[in-house]
C-alpha cells in the first residue's frame, strides 16, 4: 500500500508560479507512472501532464509550454512545476501514481489563480 501527500497549493497572482509536491508513503523505485489531474468547479477531472518509468511526458495543450512534471526517484516525490499561470487554473489538483497494476491518489491540494 502506498499513501501520497501533496503540498504546494495555494493563492496566487495570474502570472505566477507553483510547485506542486506529491510524495509516496514507501520506496516505489522507478517503474512507475505519474499523472497529475485536475477538477475546476461543474468540470470534470481532466489530466494535465504525466511522466512515466522512461522519462516520457506528456502534457494537455492548455498547459503545455507552462508546466513541467518531473520526478525524483530518490525522495520518493513527484513535482508538477506551474509557471506564467492563469484563472483558468484555477481547480483541485491530485497526483496519481500507477505502480505495479495499481492506482493511488493524492488526497488534492486547492490552487487558485486570481489577482
Amino acid at each position: 500500500q502506498v499513501q501520497l501527500v501533496e503540498s504546494g497549493g495555494g493563492l496566487v497572482q495570474p502570472g505566477g508560479s507553483l510547485r506542486l509536491s506529491c510524495t509516496a508513503s514507501r520506496n516505489i523505485g522507478s517503474i512507475y507512472t505519474i499523472n497529475w489531474y485536475r477538477r475546476a468547479p461543474g468540470n470534470q477531472r481532466e489530466l494535465v501532464a504525466s511522466i512515466t518509468g522512461s522519462n516520457s511526458t506528456y502534457y494537455d495543450d492548455s498547459v503545455k509550454g507552462r508546466f513541467t512534471v518531473s520526478r525524483d526517484n530518490a525522495e520518493n516525490t513527484f513535482y508538477l512545476q506551474m509557471n506564467r499561470m492563469e484563472p483558468e487554473d484555477t481547480a483541485v489538483y491530485y497526483c496519481n501514481l500507477r505502480w505495479q497494476l495499481r492506482n493511488y491518489w493524492g488526497e488534492g491540494t486547492q490552487v487558485t489563480v486570481s489577482s
